[in-house]
């Protein structure tokens, strides 16, 4: 298997994981997780904001939730956000639609990861459609920097 780069920062940073690998292409994250067999509670989705030019934020949440954009401002200490047109996504990340992980994004943007992943080890995208890892919310919360805060509805 080829290494995405997500995981070689992963491994550089000394955490431990595990791959996960699904078929079917760009699913959704609640389809992930049935590929996958896990419970939705456990797999994260990446989702990128703006609060205008060159201003990026990351959130975290998990795949059968929506994004409140009024937490996520709060948590960013904007006034707003918005969600970053699709088109937008890989140019700002080097990621694509339903392979956007929160490690090892063409920058370090701030991050942030729902509450709900805290002490818990979950499923975040690997930086490739069809591939997942799984290590603990706390390790990817000290690989990008991020912090825990309360995002969805």
């Amino acid at each position: 298997m080829n290494k995405t780069n997500a995981m070689r920062i992963i491994e550089r940073d000394g955490a431990e994981y595990t791959v996960h690998t699904y078929d079917g292409g760009a699913l959704s994250g609640v389809a992930v997780a049935e590929e996958l067999g896990e419970d939705v509670s456990r797999v994260y989705k990446t989702l990128v904001t703006t609060s205008g030019p060159g201003k990026f934020f990351v959130f975290v949440i998990p795949v059968a939730e929506e994004l409140d954009l009024k937490k996520a401002a709060k948590a960013a200490g904007e006034k707003s956000v918005e969600m970053l047109p699709q088109k937008q996504l890989l140019p700002v990340t080097g990621y694509i639609h339903g392979g956007c992980s929160p490690v090892g994004m063409k920058k370090l943007f701030p991050t942030f990861f729902d509450s709900s992943a805290e002490g818990k080890v979950i499923f975040v995208s690997a930086g490739k459609v069809g591939m997942q890892v799984e290590l603990s919310s706390a390790e990817l919360v000290r690989i990008t920097g991020a912090s825990f805060a309360p995002l969805t509805r």
